[in-house]
């Protein structure tokens, strides 16, 4: 009987510090530590989030190891998030996973955290949710997974790009934000109204009571598959400026059509350059993943599109949407079946290109 491939994932990119264990492609455990310390100042602070690393990582792998029922010795590699992301916080990460593979003496494997995203669509234990014609969205066995090629359109605070997949390890940036990412303007517009961060999930709780074409924002008129969101944060800004000025309580009396009307139209843009992607390449598996994926605005216009277009839509649970270790440990499963190991050498990556991916 042949020994099981055991893989300890480790991600640290940005604010959560989290680790993961994967046996045969299975997930044993998936432990994320949260660090709360950024809301008093609205946003990640790059300094804070390293330091937080620093205290949170070796009781976070404790525990993950512990929940998994794996020792130690039973591990067979380590696979860590070289980038993109956090200097500081990829650096805890990094030097974490190499001092720990070499005292084990064990394969180091290094991953892409936007490949990650996509891969964790293969995670056995978190069966995507199906959309199919007609019939609703059905939740179907985890053995089910996208074929490829697919379309996948990765959302996040930091990255917003339309990937095609080709293979595990074959994909290509077909369309990304030339300027914000889709996340960052949730944010953004969740600060100009006063909400703490993070803003954008709470634009999307309140959007849920408010009507999204209560008020109508500008979109980028840019050609091909690419995005921007710049002008969108802008016009926003000077709209809530506007209002407030003739009005001191319009946030407030107006919060759940204001962030209804601005998720509407940032989902829009996001489907409307992914429509035009699946067209242009005649792909009809599409693919969502990262932070912004968990909006369940953009899931339910997805759910709507998919329907009125054939499409066969493929979205992960919501604890695998947001950043997890769970989707480093399955990309670093991946990798160990190839043999595709680092070395002792390896330095983070704070903006790794996926195309690159080596």
């Amino acid at each position: 009987m042949s020994k099981p491939i055991i893989i300890l994932g480790i991600e640290s990119s940005c604010d959560d510090t989290a680790a993961a264990v994967i046996k045969d492609g299975k997930l044993l455990a998936n432990i994320v530590s949260s660090q709360a310390v950024h809301k008093a100042y609205g946003g990640v602070v790059p300094e804070l989030a390293s330091r937080a690393h620093q205290q949170n990582i070796v009781p976070v792998v404790d525990q993950t190891l512990k929940q998994a029922g794996i020792e130690k010795s039973e591990l067979s590699a380590v696979a860590f998030t070289r980038g993109p992301g956090l200097m500081g916080s990829l650096l805890v990460g990094t030097s974490f996973a190499k001092a720990f593979a070499l005292g084990l003496n064990i394969p180091l494997i290094e991953v892409n955290h936007m490949q990650g995203h996509i891969l964790a669509h293969f995670i056995e234990d978190a069966p995507p949710g199906l959309f199919r014609g007609e019939e609703g969205q059905h939740i179907v066995p985890a053995s089910v997974f996208p074929s490829f090629p697919f379309i996948c359109l990765t959302v996040s605070g930091g990255h917003t790009q339309i990937v095609l997949v080709n293979d595990f390890f074959d994909m290509k940036v077909i369309g990304e934000t030339i300027d914000d990412a889709a996340g960052e303007a949730f944010d953004k517009a969740a600060k100009i109204m006063g909400l703490p961060y993070p803003g954008g999930p709470l634009i999307d709780k309140y959007a849920k009571e408010g009507n999204p074409e209560a008020f109508t924002f500008s979109k980028p008129q840019l050609s091909g598959l690419n995005y921007s969101f710049s002008g969108l944060k802008t016009g926003f800004m000077n709209f809530i400026a506007g209002e407030t000025a003739k009005n001191p309580d319009f946030v407030e009396q107006r919060r759940a059509d204001i962030c209804a009307s601005i998720q509407h139209v940032i989902v829009d843009i996001l489907l409307n350059k992914l429509k035009k992607a699946a067209k242009q390449y005649d792909i009809k598996q599409i693919a969502i993943a990262g932070g912004v994926s968990a909006n369940s605005g953009l899931r339910d216009a997805l759910h709507k599109l998919a329907n009125q277009l054939g499409w066969t839509v493929f979205i992960p649970k919501f604890e695998y949407c947001t950043d997890n270790a769970a989707m480093i440990a399955i990309t670093g499963y991946y990798k160990y079946l190839r043999k595709d190991f680092t070395t002792q050498g390896i330095a983070p990556l704070p903006r790794y290109v996926l195309d690159n991916n080596e």
